[in-house]
């Protein structure tokens, strides 16, 4: 393929090596003379193991050039890959004033010409960037309303400083996000030496993993130095101790727990993240991180109530009262502390669930219901389909049966709000947009 990488920086120098690698001609385009000149000559013009070797190679078998010039490089290619900095403002907001200009030069360059152009951003982006930035910025560059000759996709990169050469060659995945099979087919191209999963989705989704997959790496490692001054001030080994936590690939490091849906609760986890803040209060460790962990879970309580009250709805029905499905541990369940919420409220509620039947829970169990929510014992019902009769709004607390039939019955004018996020929608029904709460 002919394409054209703009922005000659640590993604664009390496994307463009790494292509030109692959046999496809490269054009590097930058507005910085010496990067150019730089490229041209076979000189990477970033620190990076391995990438000179490259960029001479490429350079030297005729597969690499570049240019200042986006009119030439647009004309020479048939698919432009855009990887110029986003850098953030002191408010966080990223700067996409690179990103625009460079779109505005593709489009002016386009403008009067014939045929498919494809236009790929390799930049790091909020949601929504591209169709508020990129899509109008090529429309407006090319001085007319922007066309099916146009092809949008976006192309995050997953590469790490100092091994972004193998990290390109041997990725996790390769990510496109667009509205037809068609581009996804040119993107998937661009990489057809690459052995790993290729995965088409929407632009947005494309566009918010980056920084989700970012958010949990700075997760990782303020998690990994907190538990460490936690082992330092309880005179455990925290290498030994993250060396054995690390064997559990079932639950420690896997996809478990990873699932958007409601908030935590049961008789270990609010108990021993106490327990840590606990003893790292006795050794006088802030905890910034761990800190953060109830109140972020409160948080989604609290949110919860809001949506059910946000309905103006006073009948209310619930499913799920358990801290999670499969259960009847009442302890801390985030489904008690938003019943109980609710009907601090004002609001009539009625609750359902198949674990929780009053006359066969005995032990700990037992005495939750009798010692600390004896009134919501008096508002379980024997089946779903009296909470459905009941409430003017659904609350769905977990993924079960029961909360399928309860949604697949749910009556023009009710108002649901669904705490899995749609997990819980029966397949074939689940809507075509982001899963939120509230729905009507």
């Amino acid at each position: 393929m002919r394409v054209s990488v703009f922005g000659l920086g640590y993604v664009g120098a390496v994307t463009a090596a790494c292509l030109a690698r692959a046999g496809h001609e490269v054009t590097g385009v930058d507005i910085n003379h010496e990067k150019v000149a730089m490229v041209n000559a076979g000189a990477s013009p970033i620190v990076e193991p391995g990438l000179g070797d490259l960029l001479a190679e490429a350079v030297g078998a005729g597969r690499l050039r570049a240019t200042v010039s986006s009119e030439k490089a647009v004309a020479e290619t048939d698919l432009a890959l855009i990887c110029v900095g986003t850098p953030g403002h002191p408010n966080g907001r990223p700067d996409t004033a690179a990103l625009e200009q460079v779109a505005q030069e593709i489009g002016r360059a386009l403008d009067g010409r014939s045929g498919p152009y494809t236009v790929v951003l390799r930049s790091t982006v909020l949601p929504g960037t591209t169709e508020s930035v990129l899509v109008p910025a090529l429309a407006a560059g090319g001085r007319r309303p922007a066309d099916r000759t146009v092809r949008v996709a976006v192309n995050p990169e997953f590469m790490r400083e100092g091994s972004s050469l193998r990290d390109f060659a041997e990725p996790s995945f390769v990510l496109a996000g667009c509205e037809d099979a068609e581009t996804a087919a040119l993107v998937r191209a661009l990489y057809q030496g690459v052995t790993a999963p290729f995965v088409h989705t929407d632009v947005r989704t494309a566009e918010m993993v980056k920084y989700v997959s970012n958010a949990f790496h700075a997760l990782k490692v303020c998690f990994a130095n907190e538990i460490a001054d936690v082992c330092a001030a309880s005179g455990a080994d925290p290498h030994d101790v993250m060396r054995v936590f690390l064997m559990d690939r079932k639950l420690n490091v896997s996809e478990a727990y990873l699932r958007p849906g409601f908030a935590f609760g049961g008789s270990c986890l609010p108990k021993d993240i106490r327990a840590l803040l606990h003893a790292g209060k006795e050794a006088d460790l802030p905890l910034a991180l761990l800190s953060a962990i109830l109140p972020s879970n409160e948080a989604q309580i609290r949110r919860a109530v809001e949506a059910v009250l946000g309905t103006r709805r006073r009948r209310v029905g619930v499913v799920g009262l358990a801290f999670k499905p499969g259960t009847d541990d009442l302890r801390e369940s985030p489904m008690v502390a938003l019943v109980e919420a609710l009907i601090g409220k004002g609001l009539d509620v009625r609750i359902f669930d198949p674990n929780v039947a009053l006359a066969r829970l005995v032990g700990a169990n037992r005495r939750y219901i009798d010692e600390e929510i004896p009134h919501i014992a008096s508002l379980m019902c024997e089946s779903v389909d009296e909470v459905v009769k009941h409430g003017d709004a659904l609350v769905i607390g977990s993924v079960s049966d029961e909360a399928k039939r309860a949604l697949a019955a749910v009556r023009p004018g009710q108002a649901v709000v669904d705490l899995t996020r749609n997990a819980a929608a029966p397949q074939g029904a689940r809507p075509g947009r982001p899963a939120g709460l509230l729905k009507s």
